[in-house]
C-alpha cells in the first residue's frame, strides 16, 4: 500500500517500526505527547507502537523535553505538516495554545487524535483520555476515608491550562467539599513539571499550616516532589498522601507507608487506542469520538495482582527496546 505522502525521505526520527515509510509504503503518523522522560509517556509509546506493528503504519515519536513546553510542542506540529504526514496523534501541553496548529493540520488534510488532555476545538477524529474528574473524585473519596471526615490539606498541582489536571484538581476539591466538608482544602498550587518546586510548594503548605493532614499530588512530578518534602519533615504515615500517576519509585514509597494510595491511568492503553483510531480513520472504517482509557485506585493491598501490574508496569521493553524504562 502506497499512500499518498509516500515520498517522505528516509531518516532516524521514524521510529516504531523500523524500516522507511518510503519504502515499505506505510501510513505515517506523528504521536506527540507532551513529554518524554516521565514512565507514563513511555508506556504511551509502547502502545502506539504496538498499534503500529498490529495496524500497519509507521509511528514517528517526538516530543518537548519539558511537559509544560507548548511552544516547542507547537513547533513539533508544525514540522509534521510539513513532512505531510498522514496523521497526527497528539496530548496537547494547553487545551487554547494548540488549537490554531491543530486545525492548521485539519486544512491541510491531516486528520488529528487527541489523548490524554483535551483541546478546545471539534476538528478531530478522536479524543482517547481518562476520566480525570472522575479520577479526582476517587482522591477525594480516599482522602475522607483515610482521615476521618476531618482535617486540613493541600493540593499540589500540575500547571493552569492542563486540561486534564485541573480536571482532577476540580474533582479532588469539588468532592471534598460536598461529601468531606470536615475536611478544609487550604490551598492549590502549581509546580509546573518541577520536582523542586512541589517539594517547595508542599514545604510552604506544611510550614504555614503545622497541623495539616493531608496532601494531594495530582501528577507524577508533583507526587514525587510531595513525598521527598514529607519525608524531610519526618513525617512519613502522618501527613497522608494520595497521589496520581505512579513510577517504581512511587509504587515503592506507597510500600513504605510514605504514600496512602495513587489513582493511576492506563497510558499503554491511551497510546494503543489513539493510534488504533488513527488507523481505523486512514483505513475509511468508523471511529469512537470519545474513549474513556480508565483510571483506578492503586494501594498495597492490591499492587501486586497481575490486573493492577499490566496497568502500572507495562512491558515497555517488547516494544521499545532494550534502552526502555529509564527516566
Amino acid at each position: 500500500m502506497l499512500t499518498r505522502r509516500g515520498f517522505l525521505a528516509c531518516g532516524p526520527a521514524l521510529v516504531g517500526l523500523g524500516g522507511c515509510a518510503q519504502e515499505r509504503g506505510l501510513p505515517v503518523v506523528g504521536v506527540v505527547p507532551k513529554g518524554t522522560n516521565h514512565i507514563f509517556w513511555q508506556s504511551v509509546h509502547a502502545g502506539a507502537v504496538k498499534a503500529g506493528s498490529e495496524f500497519g503504519l509507521e509511528v514517528l515519536w517526538n516530543a518537548p523535553q519539558m511537559e509544560i513546553d507548548s511552544s516547542r510542542q507547537i513547533s513539533i506540529v508544525e514540522n509534521l505538516i510539513t513532512r505531510q504526514v498522514d496523521g497526527i496523534v497528539l496530548a496537547p501541553v494547553d487545551a487554547d495554545a494548540l488549537v490554531n496548529v491543530v486545525e492548521r493540520a485539519a486544512d491541510s488534510g491531516i486528520p488529528v487524535v487527541i489523548f490524554d488532555s483535551a483541546i478546545n476545538t471539534d476538528r478531530i477524529v478522536s479524543f482517547v483520555v481518562t476520566d480525570n474528574y472522575k479520577g479526582g473524585v476517587m482522591a477525594a473519596e480516599r482522602m475522607g476515608q483515610i482521615l476521618g471526615g476531618t482535617g486540613k490539606v493541600g493540593v499540589i498541582g500540575f500547571m493552569p491550562g492542563s486540561a486534564s489536571t485541573m480536571k482532577r484538581e476540580a474533582g479532588f476539591v469539588e468532592t471534598i467539599a460536598e461529601r468531606h466538608p470536615g475536611i478544609e482544602v487550604v490551598g492549590v498550587t502549581f509546580n509546573m513539571a518541577d520536582r523542586a518546586k512541589a517539594l517547595s510548594e508542599a514545604e510552604n503548605m506544611m510550614t504555614a499550616h503545622p497541623d495539616l493532614a493531608g496532601f494531594f499530588a495530582d501528577n507524577e512530578s508533583s507526587l514525587d516532589g510531595t513525598v521527598q518534602a514529607v519525608k524531610q519533615r519526618g513525617l512519613a504515615g502522618k501527613v497522608q498522601i494520595v497521589g496520581f500517576d505512579a513510577s517504581q519509585t512511587l509504587v515503592e514509597d506507597m510500600r513504605a507507608g510514605v504514600i496512602d494510595s495513587i489513582v493511576v491511568q492506563d497510558p499503554f492503553k491511551m497510546g494503543y487506542e489513539s493510534t488504533r483510531q488513527m488507523s481505523l480513520h486512514l483505513a475509511g472504517q468508523p471511529t469512537t469520538p470519545h474513549i474513556d482509557s480508565g483510571a483506578y485506585l492503586l494501594e498495597p493491598g492490591n499492587a501486586d495482582t497481575p490486573e493492577m501490574q499490566a496497568v502500572v508496569f507495562p512491558d515497555l521493553e517488547r516494544w521499545l527496546g532494550s534502552g526502555a524504562g529509564g527516566h
